[in-house]
């Protein structure tokens, strides 16, 4: 039987690869969504464990963040780069999850994020996600939460106002393109509560702030931030 097995697994593979979403090589399981290798080559930034880290400071004067910081560095034609673009771009949701889970990783090791009680994925756009059929940080909280055990409440705060992609916007451009875009509709379920505001890339933290802006108003929030990478300025 155990032959069996094998040679099916084998057959399997042969006509339904499963490849590193990284560099393309099969040396992958089917449980893992990057090769080792390629798991090995994320570049880390360690910010889970350093107060005060770069991700944090940006935040300063801006909004009351409690935490902040980002599991890797982004940088152009990387493998990050690589691997975001498939899942904002490619709808690989499976990677998605995978991404949360080594987010995950990073939170549970680290004291800092102890107290949080909930997360809540940045929102889309409603128009935005259904056409690209998923939200990528929602896909991200989902993986977090099978490691670090939060609840995730991805209907609490809905971005209310379309706005165009920011990729090529400066950072003052950015932070009004969000003014008034964003809006908490269920204050009772986020009162008092510790929350986790979760996105897959922080550049000048324009959607954060505006959104944490909005959970702040709620009587008994305290507000923390977590993103799969971060790039540099």
């Amino acid at each position: 039987m155990n032959k069996i097995q094998q040679y099916t697994s084998g057959l399997l593979h042969l006509f339904f690869p499963h490849l590193c979403a990284g560099c393309g090589s099969d040396i992958v399981t089917t449980e893992q969504q990057l090769c080792l290798r390629c798991i090995m080559a994320l570049p880390q930034t360690n910010f889970f464990n350093i107060p005060g880290n770069p991700v944090e400071a940006a935040f300063y004067g801006r909004v009351a963040i409690k935490n902040a910081a980002a599991g890797y560095y982004f940088t152009k034609q990387s493998l990050v780069q690589h691997i975001v673009f498939q899942l904002k771009y490619k709808g690989n949701t499976l990677l998605g999850f995978y991404m949360g889970q080594l987010l995950g990783q990073h939170l549970l090791k680290s004291s800092y994020y102890n107290q949080v009680d909930v997360m809540v994925p940045l929102p889309l756009n409603p128009a935005r996600e259904k056409k690209r059929g998923y939200n990528q940080a929602t896909l991200l909280c989902n993986g977090i939460a099978s490691v670090w055990k939060k609840p995730v409440l991805d209907k609490t705060v809905i971005r209310k106002v379309y706005t165009e992609t920011q990729t090529k916007m400066g950072r003052i451009n950015r932070w009004q393109n969000m003014e008034g875009v964003f809006k908490v509709t269920d204050a009772p379920a986020l009162m008092g509560k510790h929350v986790l505001l979760v996105d897959d890339v922080v550049t000048t933290g324009a959607s954060l702030e505006a959104s944490g802006a909005e959970i702040l108003k709620i009587p008994g929030t305290t507000v923390s931030l977590a993103t799969f990478a971060y790039t540099l300025p």
